[in-house]
């Protein structure tokens, strides 16, 4: 796999990192990422994929943008309210990399729906706010093999987990909360959701060039208030009804 001039100024700064360079920008150019919600999390998550030169992106969201969204979802501005979701992000992300190529999926995954859409696809990252949407990805990875990189939001506190077999979602939360805190409901500052996207993508471009170590297996957890950050490991449920 070749790159044009354009594409090597691009990704200069890959081409000479240690870790990456040409065979793990090769790597980047050549993988397809799904990436499911195209809000808080997704959207920082695509804009920096798109920018390290990821060749494919699947966007996948139902939902249009509103007033409130732009607090923290950053891919938008004031004239998309009401518009597509996935739309304004493909146009986004085609000016930011016009090297990219970007297909949107304007649906909401349900058990029923998930498998087929994350067939074929390299890596899945899970953006979501909703568990029932989550639990449905998680199942669809584990059955189709494909590694899932999971980031969520708390009012001031935010979480990533990139699962491949087992241990899988499923067995981090075996049942959907009865109480599940929503932004909506309790809000979220708007720069957390900048700090889990990048590092959704982050561990991605990890996964896709085999550089370091990923979060495979285990949870990071940050806490905006106080500032720190830990990271625990993950135990399979032998009893998960997923991967068990």
């Amino acid at each position: 796999m070749t790159f044009s001039e354009d594409e090597i100024e691009r990704y200069a700064r890959h081409l000479v990192l240690a870790d990456v360079g040409g065979p793990g920008q090769q790597r980047l150019k050549a993988a397809r990422v799904l990436i499911v919600g195209m809000g808080g999390v997704g959207g920082p998550a695509a804009l920096y994929l798109a920018a390290a030169g990821v060749g494919t992106l699947g966007l996948v969201d139902d939902d249009t943008v509103s007033l409130s969204n732009l607090q923290r979802q950053i891919q938008f501005d004031t004239g998309d309210v009401d518009r597509s979701k996935v739309g304004v992000s493909a146009r986004r992300l085609t000016a930011l990399n016009p090297h990219v190529e970007v297909r949107t999926y304007a649906e909401r995954l349900s058990r029923e729906t998930a498998q087929a859409r994350v067939v074929g696809w390299d890596l899945v990252i899970d953006g979501t706010d909703d568990f029932e949407t989550r639990m449905a990805v998680n199942a669809a990875c584990v059955a189709s093999r494909v590694p899932l990189v999971s980031g969520a939001l708390g009012a001031w506190s935010g979480q990533v987990a990139v699962f491949e077999g087992r241990p899988c979602y499923r067995c981090l939360v075996p049942d959907i909360p009865p109480d599940a805190e929503t932004c909506a409901r309790v809000g979220v500052v708007g720069a957390l959701a900048g700090l889990i996207g990048s590092l959704a993508a982050l561990e991605a471009i990890k996964r896709l060039t085999g550089a370091g170590d990923p979060l495979t297996g285990r949870l990071w957890i940050h806490d905006a208030l106080s500032g720190q950050s830990r990271t625990v490991r993950i135990a399979a449920d032998p009893a998960c009804p997923v991967c068990g």
